[in-house]
């Protein structure tokens, strides 16, 4: 079995490839493909290519290995599992804006032991290796501590559908006045590893998926965050929180009484 530094240094490398694929070929206007939960959750043509090139890269080292990925789903078996976002923010993607990134995480028998994500915009990898710490071009990272709630900055995000959106707004009323401010970047991926770097304070939001935020979520962990679901249960798809201990928890039971895991 290769050790958690070997798997995150080919998640670094894969990534890096896939973002600057990405950077070379996005047009002035990319085309939208298809759409997911609604109209306004698009699939490029670049974000196949992208997941197309991590799996050709991954089997061609680890053929024996399990992917899941966005775009293509579930495949293969065994102990190692590779979790791949080809690109984590499409509708940031799509404009023109600078938040979105290349997310790839590792699994060994179930538990994430690696990760890289690749904000290619910005040209930042942030890597992640279980119990060896988050890195940024060769600075270790750690998230902000001792910030009390109403100081703390906290990142976002909401969903595509009408009714989720409306319940995301009712919430997001009662955590911005307790808050020192908001910030909706767009991607989960990146807005993990802001926090991993201390350019946000906190994150919650419900609606990303596994291969949204496991390798943000290694990052996150890894700079001494605290990432998990409502009332003890792991982080997941209903609502993931993010935060150095202390002010994990004061987010936690903020948004806790608000039932931000219902859609209407």
């Amino acid at each position: 079995m290769e050790s958690v530094l070997t798997f995150a240094r080919l998640a670094e490398e894969i990534s890096r490839e896939a973002g600057g694929m990405l950077l070379v070929k996005r047009p002035a206007r990319p085309e939208v493909l298809a759409t997911k939960s609604s109209p306004t959750d698009v699939v490029t043509a670049l974000d196949r290519a992208s997941e197309e090139l991590i799996r050709a890269r991954i089997r061609a080292v680890r053929p024996d290995d399990a992917i899941l990925g966005e775009e293509g789903g579930s495949t293969g078996a065994g102990r190692v599992r590779w979790i791949v976002d080809p690109i984590d923010g499409t509708v940031n993607f799509l404009y023109g804006l600078p938040e979105w990134a290349v997310s790839i995480a590792v699994e060994v028998d179930g538990e994430v032991v690696a990760g890289a994500v690749n904000v290619a915009p910005r040209g930042e990898v942030f890597t992640a290796a279980k119990g060896h710490g988050a890195w940024l071009a060769g600075e270790r990272l750690r998230c902000n501590t001792g910030v009390p709630l109403d100081r703390a900055l906290i990142a976002t995000g909401f969903g595509y559908e009408a009714g989720r959106r409306r319940v995301q707004a009712e919430v997001l009323a009662r955590v911005l006045p307790r808050v020192r401010d908001i910030r909706r970047g767009g991607s989960a991926a990146s807005d993990l590893c802001s926090l991993a770097a201390g350019r946000v304070d906190g994150y919650y939001e419900r609606g990303p998926q596994y291969w949204d935020y496991a390798a943000g979520g290694l990052v996150a962990t890894e700079a001494g965050a605290r990432i998990g679901g409502l009332r003890g249960r792991p982080y997941n798809p209903d609502l993931t929180i993010c935060a150095a201990p202390g002010l994990f928890e004061e987010l936690h039971d903020l948004l806790a009484p608000l039932d931000p895991e219902r859609d209407a």
